[in-house]
């Protein structure tokens, strides 16, 4: 049932464009003072994205999620979507006016996000859009190439580091079939081996610094690489979903039967399962910690319900309910 499922949301297509052109020096510094402006209290981040005019208020429904982080290191939680951003904050909901794209391999890094997927109806962007990037809450989307080219549905970004590992399920001008890596930002791309790693991928995930450590879900199974995808080690014979690296874990989640979320010890190798609210013929899809707040963590599953703890996954508050906003 959960693997119909999986395939039939890694299948499904989504679009959109971006704005003008900036230099990177000025997203960059552009981002700084937004993250400064972001990182005082709850009532600033607040007030910022209320009175920001890429965003407005949201009550409508959120279907179809690629993705979701904290992107920008902020205290909100981004939401890919299949059209466009969505963002919690504090109890409120937003969504952008503009760009909304249909967002695949939507990673959130902490300058801003990383992503792949679609135009959207507003967007003057190719399809699919390649490789992209934006530093300023996705007003304006940088290309990193392969435009016109690549839609990357199993795509991981290090949070920190910002290498990006993807899948790529059809050749195009820069790699054939198989898993590759960019540490430039799509400048070039290498061929990784993936030795003893399953089909059918769904998730990939970096470590945040380390670059080397890298985990993918996928039909077989969860796995785990420390030398840069050379060589994978399963961890879960269960059918992979989610995963997911903090500092020092691997999140991840899986399903046979019953839907799991395991915490995996990078130092001690010991696996946490960890509890979740009752989810039926359901199980974790995209999941992420608060980089700012450990305790906080966010998850979506596949049937549209996305799940919020403040306290360590040990109780969980329901934000959406299949699609619609609670």
């Amino acid at each position: 049932m959960i693997g119909t499922i999986i395939i039939a949301l890694f299948l499904s297509a989504c679009g959109n464009k971006s704005l003008n052109e900036k230099s990177l020096q000025e997203k960059e510094q552009e981002n700084t003072q937004d993250t400064t402006i972001n990182q005082t209290n709850d009532t600033d981040q607040e007030l910022f994205f209320s009175s920001h005019d890429f965003f407005e208020d949201f009550d409508g429904k959120l279907d179809h999620i690629h993705g979701l982080g904290y992107a920008g290191n902020q205290n909100a939680i981004f939401f890919a979507a299949h059209d466009g951003l969505k963002v919690y904050e504090n109890g409120k909901w937003f969504k952008t006016k503009k760009e909304n794209n249909d967002y695949m391999g939507f990673n959130a890094v902490d300058k801003g996000f990383y992503t792949s997927g679609h135009p959207g109806r507003d967007s003057n962007l190719p399809n699919p859009l390649g490789l992209k990037r934006s530093l300023d809450f996705g007003q304006t989307l940088e290309n990193l190439g392969l435009e016109g080219e690549s839609d990357f549905h199993a795509m991981g970004v290090g949070y920190e580091n910002h290498t990006v590992y993807v899948f790529n399920e059809h050749k195009n001008s820069k790699m054939g079939t198989g898993l590759y890596v960019t540490r430039d930002n799509g400048n070039t791309w290498a061929k990784i081996q993936a030795k003893n790693l399953g089909e059918d991928i769904f998730s990939i995930a970096v470590h945040p610094k380390k670059d080397e450590l890298v985990a993918v879900a996928g039909k077989d199974g969860v796995f785990l690489s420390k030398d840069g995808g050379e060589n994978f080690e399963k961890l879960n014979d269960k059918q992979g979903t989610s995963v997911f690296f903090s500092e020092n874990a691997l999140w991840y989640g899986a399903y046979d039967k019953e839907p799991v979320l395991v915490k995996y010890v990078l130092e001690t190798k010991e696996k946490v399962e960890l509890s979740l609210p009752k989810l039926e013929k359901d199980a974790v899809m995209y999941l992420a910690q608060n980089p700012q707040n450990q305790s906080e963590i966010v998850f979506s599953t596949f049937n549209g319900h996305v799940f919020l703890s403040k306290d360590h996954a040990k109780t969980w508050d329901q934000l959406v309910e299949k699609g619609k906003i609670q």
